[in-house]
């Protein structure tokens, strides 16, 4: 899910606290793209940097959906003990919907409305994005546990997790740390280690660095530039200018130290060997568009070796949509997910 120079652009017209347009927008994730990438060890400083610019935004069938019929039951805002904002609709097996960096719940509805007949839609607008109040460091794994005690407090079975970007992440780390709680996994154009996106011989250790030197880009500020420049961003996520605009809305109705906290936290962590351990079903959505020169065989084989030590995961390219794959071509995401979902059903 790698993109490509447009996010050197945003790293340097980083947000400032409190100012019109304050954060940086990934939702890989989200704003960052899982591309492979040719770093080596020992490169320059400014490599470095570019690196650092990079993953700065990176913590996504021709029918179309049915409507749902289901009103949403309930509606409830972040609180200090839940982490996220949510709404339930339709009835059904559970189903969680996380969505990426600095987007809203929104970003999935067009997907509830094509689920929602035949599962029950428990979708989350995480605390510090599109508006939520944000919640103190560590940002991921405080939403992950948060998630956690939502799913024994509403006595959800084995829900089905479905993530974006950082919301896939989040997906994985939750199955990781929640084996006997989580149903099958969906996870769009996400990595287990995005650091290792762009190189490949990184560390939890090394990517600590960059890490650091993130959040130190996310208190420059030039409002007026980066609300530009996050424009031109999202113009390589997502194809339709309205939706566009819609992203545009929930990334600048976002607190820019929660952004910056959950892109450290997304660099710092390596769950590769770790989702070895998880044994639920598992499918995912990979993209490759968005940026001239993408090469579709790098960005599968860099999902490839991400992936390898899950078991029986099931990898999909999406040939057409870019980051945003459920606003691109839901018909590609919602044929890919019926079928996974009817043939993993037990």
């Amino acid at each position: 899910m790698p993109r490509g120079s447009w996010v050197t652009d945003i790293a340097h017209a980083g947000p400032q606290r409190g100012s019109p347009g304050r954060i940086a927008h990934s939702s890989v994730a989200g704003a960052a793209r899982h591309e492979p990438a040719v770093a080596r060890r020992g490169r320059s400083t400014v490599r470095a940097k570019k690196l650092i610019a990079l993953v700065l935004v990176a913590a996504c069938s021709s029918s179309a959906p049915r409507p749902a019929t289901v009103a949403p039951v309930t509606t409830t805002a972040t609180t200090a003990s839940r982490p996220f904002a949510v709404t339930v609709t339709g009835h059904g097996p559970p189903v969680i919907l996380i969505p990426g960096l600095a987007s809203s719940g929104d970003v999935w509805k067009s997907t509830v409305a094509h689920l929602a007949n035949s599962y029950t839609c428990h979708v989350l607008t995480l605390a510090g994005f599109a508006g939520q109040p944000r919640v103190p460091a560590p940002m991921l794994a405080t939403i992950r546990d948060g998630i956690a005690a939502y799913i024994a407090d509403e006595h959800l079975d084995h829900p089905v997790i479905v993530g974006h970007s950082l919301g896939g992440f989040l997906a994985l780390d939750l199955a990781v740390h929640a084996p006997a709680d989580v149903g099958r996994l969906v996870i769009v154009d996400s990595l287990p280690f995005l650091a290792a996106a762009f190189v490949p011989d990184a560390t939890e250790a090394s990517a600590k660095q960059f890490a650091t030197a993130m959040r130190a880009q996310m208190a420059l500020a030039k409002p007026d530039v980066y609300r530009q420049r996050l424009r031109d961003s999202l113009a390589t996520m997502i194809t339709a200018p309205a939706n566009q605009q819609l992203a545009l809305g929930w990334g600048l109705a976002s607190d820019p130290t929660a952004v910056g906290d959950a892109m450290a936290e997304l660099m710092e962590h390596d769950l590769r060997d770790a989702i070895g351990a998880v044994r639920v079903p598992a499918l995912v959505i990979e993209t490759w568009q968005g940026r001239p020169g993408a090469d579709r065989a790098q960005v599968e084989g860099v999902y490839r070796v991400q992936y390898a030590k899950l078991a029986g995961v099931e990898l999909a390219m999406a040939e057409t949509a870019r980051h945003f794959v459920m606003l691109d071509d839901p018909a590609f995401l919602f044929a890919r997910m019926d079928a996974f979902l009817q043939r993993t059903e037990k």
